[in-house]
C-alpha cells in the first residue's frame, strides 16, 4: 500500500487511531501564580510586544519592531496551557490595543469642518486617510508583523481558533472582542483569498499525513476505519482540499464528492456501499454529488471558501467528464430537531392546543405512542428511537416533511435562510431541489435531522442570478416539490 510507509503494519491501520491535540510547548504557567502577577506578566509582554502606532507624517518611514517582538508574543502564547489563559490574554489585547478614539474624534472633527468648507479636493482626500488611518487599531499591527514570521499565518490562524472557542465558552465578550475578531478575520481573507489556494485532490496513494488530516476533519460524516477512508477516496469518488501555497500539503478546507448515474437520495449508499467496480466506467457517471464539506482549520470560520472550493472543483469534473451535466449537493439539516422539539414544548404548555398535526395526523400518531403526544413524541425524537415503530415512521413521514419544508424555506434569519447549510448554498446560488425521507438513518442524522436531508441542486448556467436574487432580495429559488409542501404547512398548521 503505497503513502504509508514501510513502518505501518496492518494492525496501526484498523481501527483508524486520530492522536490526541497536540501538547502545547512548555512555558509559563499563569494560574501557578498570584492573579496580580500573572496579570502584570501578560500586560508587561503586550506593552513590549505590540507596536506603537507611529505618528500618520512618520508611518512609511518609521522601521519595523524587532522580529524577536512579536515571537516573543507567541512564545510566551504558546506557553499558555489553557484556554482560559489564552482567552484572558487575548481579552488584553482587544480592550487595551485598539483604536485610539481620541484621535478617531480628532480626525473626524476635521473631516467634517473640510466638508463645510470650500477646499481643494486634495486636501478633503488627504484628511479623509488620516481618519482612515486612526481607525486602525494597534493589534493590527501586531498581527501583520506576525505574519511574516516562519509559520507566523498559521500561528495567527490557531489563535483565531482560540478566539472562536473562548468567545463560545463566554471566557471572554464584549464588544472590543468582535471588533478583534473581525480585524482578525478580515486579514485572514485576504491571505487566504482564492489566488493564493491550490486545489489539491486526495486518493489513497496520497501521503499518510494527508489521509489522516482529510479523515480527522471529516465533521459530517465521521470516518470509522482506514477502509472507510479508502472507499472514500476510491473508484466514484472524488476528494479534493484547498491548501495555501505556504503550507501546500495542510488541509484547509475538505470536499467529498460522489459519482454517480442519479441526484443521491441517501447517504448511506455513499458513505457504506461498496462501488459497482474497482474501474470507473465514465458513462455510468451523470451526475457529481456534493456530500460532505468540512472545515479542518477552525480558525477559518466565515473566510469564504467553501464557494470557491466548490466552484473549482466543479471546472476539475468538468475537466476529466466533459459529459458530466448534474451537479447538486445531498446535504444535512442540523438544527431541524432542536427547532421541531422547541415547537413541540411550547404546544405541550397548552394542553390541547394542536398546530402541528392535521387531526387526522393527530389521531394516528396518538394510537402509536399514547398521550400525551407532544411530550411522547420529544422523547422519541430526541433519542431516534422513533425509527423502531413502523406504524410510527409512516404516520410521521407527511407532516415532518411538510415541517421540515417549512423550516428551510420560511424560517428566517435576518430575512435569510435561518439553516446555516441552507445559507451557504443558497449564497452559492443552488436550487433548494428535493427534501428526502429517511436519508440518513444514522444516530447523528435522527437526532439533528430527523433522519431527513435535501439535495441544493447547481444548475451551472443559473447560479449567478440565483445568487443575485437571493443576497439582494432574499428570495429563495425551490422546487416545486418544496414549495408544494410548504404550501402544505400554510395551509395545515397554524403556526
Amino acid at each position: 500500500m503505497r503513502g504509508f510507509g514501510p513502518g505501518l503494519t496492518a494492525r496501526c491501520l484498523f481501527p483508524l487511531r486520530f492522536p490526541p491535540r497536540p501538547v502545547r510547548p512548555p512555558g509559563p504557567r499563569l494560574s501557578s501564580g498570584p492573579v496580580a502577577a500573572a496579570t502584570r506578566a501578560m500586560d508587561e509582554l503586550l506593552r513590549r510586544a505590540v507596536p506603537q502606532t507611529p505618528a500618520y507624517e512618520l508611518r512609511e518611514k518609521t522601521p519595523a519592531p524587532a522580529e524577536g517582538q512579536c515571537a516573543d508574543f507567541v512564545s510566551f502564547y504558546d506557553g499558555l496551557a489553557e484556554v482560559g489563559q489564552r482567552a484572558e490574554l487575548l481579552g488584553r489585547l482587544a480592550q487595551g490595543f485598539g483604536v485610539d478614539h481620541g484621535q478617531v474624534a480628532e480626525q473626524s472633527a476635521g473631516v467634517l469642518q473640510l466638508r463645510q468648507q470650500p477646499r481643494e479636493p486634495a486636501v478633503l482626500l488627504q484628511a479623509e486617510d488620516r481618519l482612515r488611518y486612526a481607525l486602525v487599531p494597534r493589534y493590527r499591527g501586531l498581527f501583520h508583523h506576525i505574519s511574516k514570521l516562519d509559520g507566523g499565518v498559521r500561528f495567527l490562524v490557531q489563535l483565531r481558533a482560540d478566539l472562536l472557542e473562548a468567545q463560545a465558552l463566554k471566557l471572554v465578550e464584549g464588544p472590543h472582542v468582535r471588533e478583534m475578531n473581525g480585524v482578525l478575520k478580515g486579514m485572514l481573507s485576504e491571505w487566504f483569498s482564492s489566488g493564493f489556494l491550490n486545489l489539491e485532490r486526495v486518493t489513497w496513494h496520497s501521503p499518510c499525513e494527508v489521509l489522516q488530516k482529510v479523515s480527522e476533519s471529516e465533521a459530517v460524516h465521521p470516518v470509522k476505519n482506514w477502509m472507510d477512508m479508502k472507499r472514500r477516496v476510491g473508484p466514484y469518488r472524488r476528494c479534493y482540499f484547498f491548501s495555501h501555497c505556504s503550507t501546500p500539503g495542510e488541509p484547509l478546507i475538505v470536499l467529498h464528492v460522489a459519482l454517480t448515474n442519479d441526484i443521491s437520495n441517501n447517504i448511506q449508499a455513499i458513505v457504506k456501499e461498496y462501488p459497482p467496480s474497482e474501474t470507473e466506467e465514465k458513462n455510468r457517471i451523470t451526475a457529481a454529488i456534493f456530500y460532505s464539506i468540512s472545515l479542518a482549520q477552525q480558525g477559518l470560520q466565515g473566510v469564504e471558501l467553501g464557494t470557491f472550493l466548490i466552484k473549482r472543483v466543479v471546472k476539475e469534473l468538468q475537466k476529466e467528464f466533459p459529459h458530466l451535466g448534474v451537479f447538486s449537493s445531498l446535504s444535512p439539516i442540523p438544527g431541524f430537531t432542536k427547532w421541531l422539539l422547541g415547537l413541540l414544548t411550547t404546544q405541550a404548555k397548552e394542553q390541547g392546543r394542536n398546530e402541528l398535526f392535521t387531526d387526522s395526523e393527530y389521531k394516528e400518531i396518538t394510537e402509536v405512542t399514547g398521550s400525551p403526544v407532544h411530550e411522547t413524541l420529544k422523547g422519541f425524537l430526541s433519542s431516534g428511537e422513533w425509527m423502531k415503530s413502523e406504524k410510527l415512521v409512516q404516520a410521521l413521514q407527511t407532516p415532518l416533511m411538510r415541517l421540515c419544508a417549512w423550516y428551510l424555506y420560511g424560517e428566517k434569519h435576518r430575512g435569510y435562510a435561518l439553516n446555516p447549510v441552507a445559507n451557504f448554498h443558497l449564497q452559492n446560488g443552488a436550487v433548494m431541489w428535493r427534501i428526502n425521507w429517511l436519508a440518513d438513518s444514522s444516530l447523528k442524522g435522527l437526532t439533528s435531522s430527523c433522519g431527513l436531508m435535501v439535495n441544493y441542486r447547481y444548475y451551472l448556467e443559473e447560479t449567478a442570478p440565483n445568487s443575485i436574487a437571493y443576497l439582494g432580495s432574499k428570495n429563495i429559488k425551490a422546487s416545486e416539490q418544496i414549495l408544494s409542501l410548504v404550501a402544505q404547512f400554510q395551509k395545515n398548521s397554524k403556526l
